[in-house]
């Protein structure tokens, strides 16, 4: 899940593997497989950079119990 915000200044969680593409208009809006759009304030750049970093944290699987 990554974090966007609305242009009102809102933010809202959404489900970056339901994210089809994202594309500047100027504004940036972000459709989502289900049909649904959304206009956020960050760049293009900036969502992709939020994508690719919730995919990392993902792919690296649950953390080893620190011992105390």
């Amino acid at each position: 899940m990554i974090t966007l915000t609305r242009l009102d200044g809102s933010h809202l969680t959404v489900n970056a593997d339901l994210i089809e593409f994202v594309e500047a208009t100027p504004d940036t809006i972000v459709s989502l497989t289900t049909g649904k759009k959304v206009v956020v304030l960050e760049r293009p750049e900036a969502v992709i950079q939020a994508i690719v970093a919730y995919k990392q944290l993902i792919h690296q699987g649950p953390k080893p119990p620190q011992e105390n």
